[in-house]
């Protein structure tokens, strides 16, 4: 049976503006394969950050997950992963290692390394770049870069984010490299963007940068949905972009991009596609 692809559709564009848009340039079947995709794992972020029983909740996605695999789904996002791994080889271990950074989430006080920060930025992002990559048709050669763009395009996040999840008492900016740089979680707490602070960001800037180009060479291993992934990483960039231009200053908003920033992105992504 037909999943109800108006559901899954609906939960990433609720969800992801930047997902969704990217997820047009997919063609024929793939883009519905991106969309069963992030419908099941955006399904999983919402039982950490938006339940009051997130562990009850996470452990009913995972039953979800196992369901899907074992071809009896029962909700619509099950229905549309059971879907696409009829047609890929998606990964179960993606979705494990997934599991286990919402379990960071959940139990988060504050990562020691930056060592520990990548191997989160893979769990809750690196680990769609694996789930992703098969759709696109890329081989076991294009899952490296797949997975470094996941971790760049998670970093960005920590990097946008860092007031909200303060304020939800989860720390992602390694402590040894606030030790180094001489900021203090108190100073996150006072909302002081100083120079030290600064100085932290553009650091951890310069990783998730190293980490879009090195996850961009992989575009060369896809046969469907260069501009799709290009196009999401070129909007992810340009919230790394905002952020510099404003200082740096996540503590008291957070930066997002237009309907016309995104619009704008297109012909460069679409330059990509053919790179």
């Amino acid at each position: 049976m037909e999943p109800d692809w108006k559901a899954v559709a609906s939960i990433i564009r609720h969800h992801s503006a930047t997902f969704y848009y990217g997820s047009l340039l997919f063609q024929g079947e793939a883009r519905k394969g991106a969309w069963a995709v992030y419908g099941a794992c955006r399904m999983g972020d919402d039982a950490v950050d938006q339940s009051k029983e997130a562990l009850r909740d996470l452990q009913a996605w995972w039953s979800g997950i196992e369901r899907a695999y074992a071809g009896n789904p029962k909700q619509e996002w099950e229905k549309g992963l059971s879907w696409a791994l009829e047609r890929w080889e998606i990964p179960l271990q993606a979705f494990r290692d997934m599991r286990q950074g919402f379990l960071t989430d959940l139990h988060l006080g504050h990562l020691e390394t930056l060592e520990e920060l990548y191997t989160y930025c893979y769990q809750v992002a690196g680990t769609v770049g694996l789930m992703i990559a098969p759709i696109g048709g890329a081989g076991p050669e294009g899952y490296p870069a797949a997975i470094r763009l996941g971790q760049a395009m998670q970093l960005t996040n920590c990097l946008r984010d860092v007031g909200e999840d303060l304020a939800l008492g989860r720390v992602y900016l390694p402590a040894a490299l606030m030790r180094q740089h001489g900021v203090s979680l108190e100073d996150l707490r006072q909302g002081r963007v100083t120079g030290a602070y600064v100085a932290l960001m553009r650091e951890l800037a310069r990783e998730a940068r190293r980490l879009y180009r090195d996850g961009l060479r992989g575009l060369r291993y896809l046969n469907n949905g260069r501009g799709a992934v290009a196009l999401a990483a070129l909007q992810y960039q340009g919230i790394l972009d905002k952020l510099e231009l404003r200082g740096w200053d996540n503590l008291h908003s957070r930066a997002s991009l237009s309907g016309l920033e995104r619009v704008m992105l297109l012909p460069r992504a679409i330059w990509l596609r053919g790179v």
